[in-house]
């Protein structure tokens, strides 16, 4: 059996994630990282993505996250979210009408459009869908 550690995932609204896991992944701003417990001490920044952990009885759960940062430590993994969702919370319906929208801002190409918003609109609105789909 897998040695177990704790993980947090909290956002400014909420915590979302507080429980024993056995292995995580999450995106990186300089890629992807994996952690098991023991791990050497490191902070990392987030870029927008999926994160994938076993919990402690090894099920997969996968979250949805964009942004923020993690401090990993030998015995905790703690994520700040600047928002976060588990897979179950994700309205898929709602994240499809987000990028359907943030496709149009772009192709749209009015002169008023932030480019640099709806771009990151449409990359966490496919990231969630994606995410939602993987049930």
């Amino acid at each position: 059996m897998a040695d177990k550690f704790f993980l947090e995932v909290v956002t400014p609204q909420k915590a979302i994630v507080s429980e024993e896991i056995q292995s995580i992944s999450a995106p990186g701003s300089e890629g992807e990282f994996c952690a098991l417990k023991g791990h050497t001490t490191f902070l990392a920044a987030l870029k927008i993505g999926g994160i994938r952990y076993k919990d402690a009885s090894g099920k997969e759960r996968m979250l949805f996250v964009s942004g923020g940062f993690a401090e990993v430590l030998p015995d905790k993994v703690t994520i700040l979210a600047e928002s976060a969702e588990r897979r179950k919370d994700i309205n898929i319906d709602r994240a499809r009408e987000a990028q359907s929208r943030a496709e149009k801002r772009l192709s749209d190409k009015a002169a008023d459009t932030d480019i640099v918003r709806a771009q990151a609109a449409l990359q966490r609105a496919m990231f969630r869908t994606k995410i939602a789909g993987t049930r």
